[in-house]
């Protein structure tokens, strides 16, 4: 399924399919599936449908239900909480990085220049976990220091 939604594109035939859940079969009135997609840019997405008495399911007239689908874009926090509740532990960190205790994950936009020097760094061995922190470490020297 292609679809523009606020000017970006989402395709699950260019995006990589993280993982899928659904209750029943298709020829089943309550059969819904979701399937969380990653797009090349690094953002995620549901693709969801559903037969006409699903949450997916679609009026298409006075007391007439067909079934749908849809897609919906995920935030990195609700695209979490989905794989949370729907993939086991080795696939969560498989796709959003290894859980470590007392650390919180983030996600922000960089230059192209910086992510160049960031993966340059990753190639001597730095993750970028510790590109960060000692950036953060730096900046609260400094600002120490005037």
């Amino acid at each position: 399924m292609k679809k523009i939604i606020n000017g970006k594109r989402y395709d699950t035939d260019t995006a990589t399919l993280i993982g899928s859940a659904g209750y029943s079969y298709s020829g089943d009135l309550e059969y819904w599936t979701e399937e969380l997609y990653r797009k090349k840019t690094g953002e995620f997405f549901l693709y969801c449908k559903g037969g006409a008495r699903s949450r997916y399911g679609r009026q298409t007239g006075q007391n007439e239900w067909s079934g749908g689908e849809k897609i919906r874009p995920l935030s990195l926090k609700e695209a979490q909480e989905w794989a949370e509740e729907h993939l086991d532990a080795d696939e969560y960190e498989q796709v959003f990085g290894k859980i470590e205790e007392g650390k919180t994950q983030i996600a922000t936009w960089i230059s192209d220049t910086l992510k160049s020097a960031a993966d340059q760094l990753r190639e001597k061995g730095y993750t970028l976990a510790d590109i960060f922190e000692a950036g953060i470490k730096y900046l609260t020297r400094e600002s120490e220091v005037k």
